[in-house]
């Protein structure tokens, strides 16, 4: 294999996923009262007791993955997803039947369930392209699993030079963490891919999910906004 194509990027830093990650859990953690406390406060925990051997693993940059920290980390993610979808379910019943008096509280609790989701489908991106963010800093790209989404930079060898230079082929670009959150920020507004495109089929379920309880959060905010107005 050609050194173009073989992967020298310096290891992924860990503490952008962390920051991601905390204050997902913090958003989650503050919803109103109504949103199954027990429930919620298991999953901090649960969140937080997951994330102690990851960093004893990696303290500061990802360069180290066993089997078991790749099943911690993946099911850190889709932990935070599924919680999050429970709450997003629950903020949609009480924002059909809810009254006047609670509007403001579940207009805050829609930003704390929207951001949340962002935050946790980029994990979960993050965790799965390529075999994870320790795979494609270090592996041969012969060695990858197949992608499951694909960045501008991949392609972009055969474009004009300025542009060129910062391709996958030329200089080994890999996405980061801040890839995949942009990614998932741009799925969930503009509810279709606008950067990086789904390749996988449980990439295209991912963000059918994501940006389905982004449009249905979206459309009864709205709603509810102007009946408070009104």
């Amino acid at each position: 294999m050609s050194d173009s194509v073989k992967q020298g990027a310096r290891a992924e830093h860990r503490w952008p996923a962390v920051l991601g990650l905390l204050i997902a859990l913090t958003l989650y953690a503050t919803l109103p009262s109504t949103f199954l406390p027990g429930l919620r406060y298991t999953v901090v925990a649960v969140g937080l007791a997951m994330l102690i051997p990851l960093i004893a693993l990696n303290p500061h940059r990802l360069h180290r993955e066993t089997r078991w920290s790749r099943s911690i980390a993946t099911g850190q993610a889709f932990l935070l997803v599924v919680a999050n979808e429970v709450a997003l379910v629950q903020l949609v019943i009480q924002l059909t039947s809810g009254g006047k008096n609670d509007g403001p509280t579940l207009l805050l609790a829609a930003l704390q369930v929207w951001v949340t989701n962002v935050i946790a489908f980029a994990l979960v991106y993050w965790e799965l392209d390529r075999g994870g963010p320790v795979s494609r800093r270090h592996a041969d790209r012969a060695d990858f699993p197949p992608a499951d989404f694909r960045f501008p930079q991949d392609e972009d060898h055969d474009a004009i030079e300025e542009v060129a230079a910062r391709s996958s082929l030329r200089i080994g670009w890999v996405a980061s963490y801040f890839d995949y959150l942009y990614f998932s920020l741009s799925n969930s507004m503009a509810f279709s891919p606008t950067d990086a495109m789904p390749l996988s089929l449980r990439a295209k379920g991912l963000m059918a999910l994501e940006s389905f309880g982004g449009f249905v959060l979206l459309a009864l905010v709205i709603a509810r906004a102007v009946s408070l107005l009104g």
